[in-house]
């Protein structure tokens, strides 16, 4: 019996999504609840996956195509056995045996046995096709072998690309990702509609990290996880906006809406760009549970599998950098938010205490906020108020 395959119902504001990659293709056998298609918007990426037992019949809506809510994609015959469901297309028996005679040839041609979405994203990372070990049907090369090959995961024999002529100029244009245009117009949106100041202060990590030394394995033991860095300071940070109101708080037209709970946006890089899950209610959270959330969503992250809810809302966010390496950045809000929290990286550097030069792991803070609603007064306060915390960690513990 035949059913429908339909795009499912999009989140709120998300007018239509684009179809980023098949998993399967007609007359391919599928299980129950198997992913058949990632559709991707400009928040997350939907997975639509097969109704029942049975085969792929029919592919309506092609990778790279734009489609609508609950428009017609594919066609599905439930209850096939494998082998059932008829032959392919010729087109896609013609598709297949041109991948396969096209495998091993060089980085331009290799493009034809990837997806549209595969290509983009092997092309915004600018690897080389032909050395991505391919493991799809046909030869085709599927998200994870680029994900394995980005990791150094699979083992890369092919031959390396041609070098390039002396004196050669290339050039590269690559559609920018549903998921890359809606980051860029909020950027620039923040830089349009508010008034973005950002101060600094220094960190001495060291009592963060004598107790991270001491602790690190119990921890781990009693609540399996690993005791980070992220925990202390998502304490900090809701201490100090319980202290400042005005920090976790938004502009609504002529209103400033002055939010009583506390929940943190962590900015997490993915292979399709910057994305902000939320910790909700981080106040209300012990450091193993904030944790835990981080890790969870660092892993949606890298497996597309964040939802809308998890992107949702936020009235603080607290970015780190360091982990990259940064030494110092002017993080931009994000709208309609009014204060980000930039982390760098940990450094050995020379600081005067008690009269004394000594050696002390320091990191730089940066803190953007929204000038129209935050003083200056408050903006300094608000980072002494995480600095002081992350000094003396007991404070947290003891609330004070």
């Amino acid at each position: 019996m035949s059913s429908e395959i339909k795009v499912p119902v999009l989140p709120e504001s998300v007018a239509d999504a684009t179809i980023a990659t098949w998993h399967k293709q007609p007359g391919d056998y599928c299980e129950r609840d198997e992913n058949l298609v990632d559709i991707e918007t400009d928040k997350v990426v939907l997975e639509v996956v097969a109704p029942d037992d049975g085969v792929l019949e029919e592919i309506i809506k092609n990778e790279g195509d734009t489609v609508i809510a609950e428009e017609l994609i594919a066609k599905f015959k439930a209850g096939a056995a494998k082998g059932e469901g008829g032959a392919k297309s010729s087109a896609a028996k013609t598709e297949e045996s041109k991948q396969s005679s096209t495998t091993a040839e060089s980085s331009d041609d290799s493009n034809e046995v990837a997806s549209p979405a595969v290509r983009r994203l092997i092309n915004e990372h600018g690897l080389n096709a032909a050395a991505i070990k391919a493991t799809g049907k046909g030869g085709r090369i599927t998200k994870e072998d680029v994900e394995k090959h980005i990791k150094g995961a699979s083992d890369s024999k092919a031959t390396a690309p041609a070098p390039v002529a002396a004196g050669a100029r290339e050039e590269k244009r690559v559609p920018m990702t549903r998921l890359r245009k809606r980051i860029a117009e909020r950027l620039v949106d923040a830089q349009h509609t508010a008034a973005i100041l950002t101060t600094f202060n220094d960190v001495n990590m060291k009592p963060v990290m004598d107790i991270r030394n001491k602790y690190k394995e119990q921890f781990q033991k009693t609540h399996d996880v690993k005791l980070g860095f992220m925990s202390f300071f998502v304490k900090a940070t809701v201490e100090a906006l319980k202290r400042y109101p005005a920090v976790n708080a938004s502009i609504d037209g002529d209103d400033i809406v002055y939010h009583g709970f506390y929940d943190v946006g962590i900015a997490v890089s993915s292979p399709r760009g910057l994305v902000v899950p939320v910790i909700r209610d981080a106040d209300q959270l012990s450091m193993a549970e904030i944790e835990k959330t981080i890790m969870d969503f660092g892993q949606k992250a890298q497996n597309n599998q964040l939802t809308v809810d998890d992107l949702t809302g936020g009235t603080f966010t607290v970015s780190n950098g360091g982990t990259f390496g940064s030494l110092m950045s002017t993080p931009i809000i994000n709208p309609p938010q009014s204060g980000i929290l930039g982390m760098h990286r940990t450094e050995q550097r020379p600081v005067v205490e008690n009269g004394e030069i000594v050696i002390r792991p320091m990191m730089y803070l940066a803190f953007s906020y929204d000038h129209r609603i935050i003083d200056g007064r408050e903006s300094v306060g608000f980072l002494k108020t995480i600095k002081d915390y992350i000094e003396d960690p007991a404070r947290i513990l003891l609330e004070l």
